[in-house]
């Protein structure tokens, strides 16, 4: 596309009604005034091609393999110049799809005199898992007369990914095994209050007097008390809620992709102390499930199976949901629900089908603090308005109270985190209920 600048459209508003000014008062002038306007015509036209050609001005973007939610990297944009008709300015405009934001969107390119390519940085941040593209790129550069732009658009069918966010796994998972290894990386044992017995040790201040091996310490003439390792090869699975609620956003990100972001952190801890992960996904209708896999190289599988899932706009059925879940398990197992609700009457039937799960598993029930509703019980009143949504959250906040006191009553792990502290929450958690033998 070729079409005239602003300063083109300027000087022939000027001029052609000055032309035309002149052929009425001077009609004797009117081919003076015709020539004129015919010369910046021409001049226009002469910008049109001693700009630089189409084809010539290509943008390139150099985008990595994949791309982590909640993330922000800098990219940069490449443009090879031809070796002739090099523009003074290059104007490039990216428009992404929804799980794309980029900062800035609109980039002014100006190429040092005699430089091959003209480069410049910007701020990718992703908003929503699942395959993603750029929509399309458009480049647009003036001829040397400035009366022209040539503008072209190029359009990206390349899929990149954009996985739960991992990055951060391998930071923390090296933080615990570093902070939790005894003997090195070819062997740890991890000893705590557990049901698996590992030997026997001098009973020393500290430790607890329900250890204490009373026969063996009549024996020694001594006092020896037992010591548990921690037991592994359990059976951890994580059903995550891929409904209505659980896709809206809290603090920006949408409280799925922070289920899924924790729900990797611990995958990849349990896969390398020997536990067996699987994760399972429902909405109105189960969506995936991946049995409970072995092993560090199954973390793929699980990130593989995590990037899948779909963001929903339907109501969670949890009926169908955690009914199909407790078919499919046949052994024993910790189960981490990642869900969300909003009152007792929304919540009766996921009580109603959580005590059914509790009945073989133990069930840990995770869910975030409502940030919103706390903003409105702690602000200061000012004016009528105020005092209604104060009282409406703390009615709905009164609720959630109930709903997680039937759930510690039927003996369901409780957590109720901050967006932001729930890996760690989670991962603690975690650590307290295998050390005491739970699983």
């Amino acid at each position: 596309m070729v079409y005239p600048t602003q300063l083109a459209i300027m000087i022939m508003a000027i001029c052609v009604p000055a032309a035309l000014i002149l052929a009425v008062l001077a009609p004797t002038m009117a081919g003076l005034g015709i020539i004129f306007v015919a010369a910046i015509g021409a001049l226009i036209g002469i910008d049109a091609l001693l700009a630089a050609p189409m084809k010539s001005i290509v943008p390139d973007i150099v985008w990595p393999g994949t791309l982590y939610i909640d993330d922000e990297i800098d990219m940069q944009i490449e443009v090879r110049l031809p070796k002739r008709y090099k523009p003074r300015n290059i104007q490039i405009r990216i428009e992404p799809d929804e799980k794309l934001k980029f900062d800035p969107n609109y980039i002014k390119l100006s190429p040092y005199p005699g430089a091959p390519v003209v480069n410049d940085t910007f701020k990718v941040k992703t908003l929503r898992r699942g395959n993603t593209n750029i929509r399309s790129l458009w480049a647009r550069w003036p001829g040397p007369l400035g009366l022209v732009y040539k503008q072209s658009v190029f359009y990206n069918s390349a899929q990149i990914p954009v996985i739960p966010n991992i990055k951060s796994v391998s930071n923390q998972a090296m933080a615990f095994f570093d902070r939790n290894a005894r003997l090195g990386q070819k062997h740890q044992d991890t000893r705590g209050e557990s049901t698996e017995f590992d030997s026997l040790r001098e009973f020393v201040v500290g430790m607890d007097r329900r250890s204490i091996d009373w026969k063996h310490s009549a024996r020694h003439r001594d006092l020896v008390a037992k010591e548990y390792q921690t037991e592994r090869n359990h059976n951890i699975v994580f059903a995550v809620d891929s409904g209505r609620l659980m896709c809206d956003p809290i603090q920006g990100v949408p409280k799925i992709d922070r289920a899924l972001n924790s729900a990797m952190l611990l995958s990849y801890i349990a896969l390398k102390t020997g536990d067996r992960v699987g994760l399972y996904a429902f909405d109105s209708k189960p969506r995936a499930f991946l049995k409970p896999v072995s092993g560090l190289p199954a973390f793929a599988h699980i990130q593989r199976q995590a990037t899948e899932i779909e963001y929903a706009i339907t109501e969670t059925n949890f009926t169908f949901g955690l009914t199909r879940l407790k078919q499919q398990l046949s052994r024993r197992s910790l189960v981490i629900i990642f869900t969300d609700f909003v009152d007792t009457t929304t919540a009766e039937l996921m009580l109603e089908n959580v005590s059914r799960l509790t009945e073989t598993h133990l069930v840990l029930f995770v869910t975030f603090k409502d940030i919103g509703l706390e903003s409105y019980t702690n602000r200061e009143i000012e004016d009528v308005n105020d005092v209604t949504r104060a009282v409406i959250a703390n009615a709905l906040n009164n609720e959630r109270t109930i709903v997680m006191g039937r759930l510690r009553r039927m003996g369901v792990q409780i957590l109720e985190c901050d967006p932001e502290n729930l890996a760690t929450d989670l991962l603690n958690r975690f650590l307290a209920l295998k050390h005491k033998g739970r699983l």
